[in-house]
């Protein structure tokens, strides 16, 4: 019988840093400027990423100093994760957080971290990153249809496994 891999048999608190961060898929979408309607509370995004986003790689250019250097960077946590309501359906850390298994296209299961990308799940080669000195709040002052012109249409719903239709779960 083969040993099942830790995130079927380990909740996301019980993880390792390690494993923790090799759920990351590297699809990007976490790095994009979100807006959220006041009204609605509806979150969207843009196809503007943070000014640390490599756009070739999909990950952050300076990992273990993002939190110091974009103050509004969110760290994914086992709690946080339960809160955040703006996670890609995709996003293997949401994915787990419902009980669900991670997409046949993760490269956890391919070993291969291009799949994500094959796979459409991911922003590269459809976002810009802004500038270093860019401020969200002088462009929303300023310039709110600019930012308007910037919203994306990402899936909302996740990116299906191959031949499956998105809402089929695992039952293995």
């Amino acid at each position: 019988m083969a040993e099942r891999p830790f995130w079927q048999v380990k909740s996301l608190a019980e993880m390792s840093a390690e494993e923790w961060e090799s759920l990351c898929d590297g699809c990007g979408r976490c790095c994009l400027v979100k807006l959220e309607d006041e009204d609605t509370e509806r979150v969207v995004y843009t196809d503007l990423a943070c000014h640390m986003f490599d756009e070739g790689t999909c990950r952050c250019r300076a990992y273990e100093e993002r939190l110091r250097e974009v103050p509004d960077c969110v760290q994914l946590t086992p709690e946080t994760v339960q809160k955040i309501d703006w996670l890609p359906p995709s996003c293997a850390y949401r994915r787990l957080a419902e009980g669900r298994d991670l997409p046949d296209w993760h490269p956890l299961i391919t070993g291969d971290p291009e799949s994500v990308h094959r796979a459409g799940a991911s922003v590269r080669d459809r976002v810009e990153a802004l500038d270093g000195g860019f401020s969200l709040v002088l462009m929303a002052e300023n310039d709110m249809d600019g930012l308007m012109a910037r919203i994306a249409e990402w899936p909302e719903e996740d990116v299906p496994d191959e031949g499956r239709q998105p809402d089929e779960g695992r039952h293995d």
